[in-house]
This record gives structure tokens, sequence and C-alpha cells, in this order.
């Protein structure tokens, strides 16, 4: 794939989708931005493990929820590379209960997060690329912004909601030349479900038609593509990278 950029911020991309994602777009001859809230020796690992590659890779700390974090980080970027070509908005949190005992501090803390966030993210990129005419963003939703999932109602409505906000960015940006789209995971291959019973495991993949999880490289490659030029002609969509669990 080719890219006529030469920078991507990754938001959450310590562990991971997002660091898969900082390794597959430094193999690919971009320059990382990897960003973490907390977790800088990963950070920093992943930034060791793309150098020992021979790509190019930057650690930069701030919490994506903090508005002026957010656009002090971009500033930053901007300042030492002269532009930020491209944008990936990957963090996220969860905190799952039942609709009926979730709080509305539990909700909004998940909305400012998850979408809050990313359009903090959004508008910023828009700011900068649009003087040059170019740009793409992708926004990481999930299957269950499309779907919904019961003790998700927060998670769900941030997926969702970042689904239909990258359309209207698309939209806006579309003849400033930037592109924004989305991909919606289904399960993924992470730690976190290595470690569930192979019973449970079972009950995921019998509701996936391809009956395996997704490897974190499996995301990255796709994130990859909608950000390349290879899809210099896409805008607004959303990519499901689900094994045809929702169709």
């Amino acid at each position: 794939m080719k890219f006529s950029g030469k920078n991507v911020l990754i938001t959450g991309a310590s562990r991971g989708i997002g660091a898969q994602t900082a390794k597959v777009l430094a193999g690919y001859g971009l320059k990382v931005w990897i960003n973490y809230r907390s977790s800088a020796k990963a950070a920093d690992e992943v930034k060791a493990e793309i150098e020992a590659n021979g790509g190019e890779a930057a650690v930069i700390g701030f919490d994506v929820s903090d508005e002026k974090a957010f656009i002090d980080g971009i500033k930053t970027i901007i300042d030492s590379d002269g532009e930020l070509s491209y944008l990936v908005n990957n963090a996220g949190i969860t905190n799952d209960k039942l609709a009926l005992r979730m709080k509305t501090e539990d909700f909004m803390q998940v909305i400012n997060a998850n979408l809050t966030s990313a359009f903090v993210g959004c508008r910023e990129f828009f700011k900068n690329a649009r003087k040059k005419k170019f740009g793409s963003v992708v926004n990481v939703a999930s299957i269950v912004g499309e779907t919904g999932n019961a003790g998700q109602t927060n998670y769900s409505a941030s997926k969702g909601g970042l689904i239909a906000m990258t359309k209207s960015f698309a939209l806006e940006a579309a003849t400033s030349g930037i592109r924004y789209n989305c991909v919606t995971p289904g399960f993924i291959a992470t730690d976190m479900t290595d470690a569930l019973s192979e019973d449970i495991k079972k009950s995921f993949t019998d509701k996936i038609p391809m009956n395996r999880f997704a490897t974190p490289n499996e995301v990255a490659e796709a994130i990859a593509f909608l950000l390349s030029d290879s899809a210099s002609y896409i805008t607004g969509e959303t990519l499901k990278v689900n094994g045809g669990m929702y169709m």
C-alpha cells in the first residue's frame, strides 16, 4: 500500500489493536506517534520494537478525554514534523453493567472517553489538514455500535455515535481532500480472550461464520488500507472486520 503522507498519530497505541496498528503502519514507512494515557513502559516497548525493525516512532502521552491535552498533543506533532498526515482514533474504555444499574456518570464517562475525544481529534485534524487539502482519519468503532449489546449501553452508544459522526465529518471534509472512515471489529484474539475458558470461547466463535476470532493484525491491516492511497476514493464508509458475524 502507498501513503502520500509521512506521519500518523494513533491514540491508545500502547497495547492491543492500537499497538499492532502502529507496527503495521511503521512497516509501510510512516513515522508513528504512539499515544498512551498511563502505560508509558508499554508504549516505549512498542517504539523499541518498531525501531528494531527499521521503522520510525515517537511516544506522546496524554489523556484523549482531556480536550486541551489532545489539542496540545496534535500541536506538538505538527511543531515537530511540520504536519500530521493521518489519525487513528483508537483509544477507548468500557464500564459494563446493565442499563438499570448504570448511573449517568457511568454512561457519560464512556461517551466522553470514546466519542467526545474522537470528535476533538477529528475536528483538530480537519483544522490542520485542510491547509494542505490532504489527510485521512480512521475511527475504530465496534460491532456493538451496529448491533447493540446487553450490559454495554454506554459503550454501544459511544461506538454507534462514532459511526454516525464519521459520516458527518466525511461529508464536511470531502471537498478539502480529507477522508474519514470507520472500522468495526468483532471479537479479537487478545490476552483477555486467551484467558477465557474453552467453553466460553466456543460460545463466542459459534456466532461467527468464520468460526474464529480476528487477530489484531487483521484489524490493523484494514485500518492501514482505509488510511492509504489505495482507498483514495473511499470516505464515510464503515469496514466490518468481524468474520461475517454481522452482515
